[in-house]
């Protein structure tokens, strides 16, 4: 965001307590040990069989009640309406709440909330009730749909949607501009609306690009569901373990990783520098959407490599391991949303609260709130920053490779167990000192 240029970055690389060529090589050690450690200590497959704690008999009930549903519902519906109020009448100001609630609240605090309570947007999700409350005039059954959902269009177009919202926010020239926002977000209510009515509420778990990252990521929080329903405390990778193998996985979590971390390369003075002194005739939007797809379609082609150059079992084929180990690249995504978006979720997310209060930027201060100020207390404390963004990085790495190892264990012939793993651990330690290097260079 051109609002807060140190948001995206760790400052420079004398912020940070290390030189930034250590920071990489023991990042990158820090993987090679978690692997050996594993390959010793951990030698049957444990996620699969986990099973969950239950919760006390009071919070199961709160949780599954109608009235926290429909708060949650009220919730999403009550912050649509604001961001429509404030991008239909407010004026088109980068002061306007709208640009914050759309690409902070919305974009980055789907990763916090859904890490803590578990599918998120799909609770509150505006979209979903919007569907409803259409279905039951009507006198349709919301579940059901005109047609019944393609199995093979999985989350194909969730990955799409994401792109869209990636490419606009990242490559789009008038992404700080009100008239394209708003139509951004009519174009994805619309579509998704109506998607819901063809195919009924199972497009939603599949299609909408907010709800299958907020599902995503929820898999990494300890609030599940078990063979019965019933809310259960799990462990993280456990419940990670569990993402359902569908067509247009790795899609989704190869969009997710490779548009972070395109957002560090294009803040890098290479690219800032090619962008720069380039003569060649292509417009500046092209070459840098060639580059998002670039880094995109690169993460996932160098991932099904690295799956297919495993072992398989006699009778599979090794082109579809890929699936069966995307979900390992979740921690991996979280880990960049964390080193990437930390700053600016915490500091703009502070100014947004202050400019909730004059939604149409009249001077107004309806929520009390106008007169507080920004703690940057993060930004005035680089090298701590510096310390939590490598960590993000390399803890998503090594939860990562966990969850890969544990999945290798259950899927690939014993005498490929650990030598199968190889090419895993060579694309970890290319996405590890990649991201850092990265990192570095915004």
């Amino acid at each position: 965001m051109d609002w807060t240029v140190l948001a995206h970055g760790v400052g420079n690389a004398e912020d940070l307590p290390i030189p930034r060529d250590l920071a990489v090589a023991g990042a990158v050690a820090a993987l090679v040990v978690s692997f050996t450690v594993l390959a010793l200590a951990w030698r049957a497959p444990r996620f699969a069989a986990a099973t969950g704690r239950p919760v006390p008999g009071w919070l199961g009930r709160l949780a599954d009640s109608t009235a926290l549903r429909w708060a949650a519902r009220g919730f999403g519906l009550a912050f649509l309406a604001f961001f429509l109020y404030a991008a239909v009448l407010g004026q088109d100001v980068l002061i306007n709440p709208a640009f914050r609630m759309f690409y902070i609240a919305l974009w980055v605090g789907i990763v916090p909330a859904s890490l803590l309570l578990g599918s998120f947007y799909r609770a509150v999700s505006p979209v979903r009730t919007l569907h409803l409350l259409i279905a039951r005039v009507a006198g349709a059954d919301p579940a059901e749909g005109l047609y019944r959902y393609p199995e093979r269009l999985g989350m194909w177009p969730a990955a799409a949607g994401l792109l869209a919202f990636v490419w606009f926010e990242l490559v789009f020239p008038g992404y700080n501009q009100l008239g394209p926002v708003r139509l951004w977000v009519v174009t994805y209510l619309v579509l998704t609306v109506f998607g819901g009515v063809l195919w009924g509420e199972r497009f939603f778990a599949r299609a909408d690009p907010f709800e299958v990252f907020s599902t995503l990521v929820g898999r990494l929080s300890v609030w599940a569901r078990d063979d019965e329903g019933r809310l259960v405390v799990l462990s993280p990778l456990a419940h990670l373990a569990r993402t359902p193998v569908t067509p247009g996985l790795l899609a989704v979590v190869a969009v997710l990783f490779g548009s972070t971390s395109y957002d560090s390369f294009r803040e890098s003075p290479l690219w800032t520098g090619f962008v720069t002194g380039y003569d060649g005739g292509v417009p500046t939007p092209v070459l840098s959407t060639l580059a998002l797809l670039g880094f995109c379609v690169g993460v996932g082609l160098v991932f099904v490599a690295a799956c297919a150059a495993t072992g398989v079992r006699e009778g599979s084929s090794r082109w579809v391991l890929s699936a069966r180990f995307a979900h390992s690249l979740v921690p991996i995504v979280v880990g960049y949303f964390v080193a990437h978006y930390l700053s600016l979720f915490v500091e703009d997310g502070q100014t947004l609260v202050i400019q909730l209060s004059d939604p149409l930027s009249t001077g107004s201060n309806l929520l009390g709130t106008a007169d507080l100020s920004v703690n940057y207390w993060l930004t005035l404390h680089p090298t701590f920053l510096a310390n939590v963004k490598v960590l993000g990085v390399v803890l998503g790495h090594v939860l990562g490779a966990v969850a890969a190892h544990d999945r290798a264990l259950e899927l690939l012939p014993r005498r490929h167990q650990l030598t199968g793993q190889l090419s895993l651990l060579v694309v970890m330690v290319l996405f590890t000192a990649g991201g850092l290097l990265l990192l570095f260079a915004a």
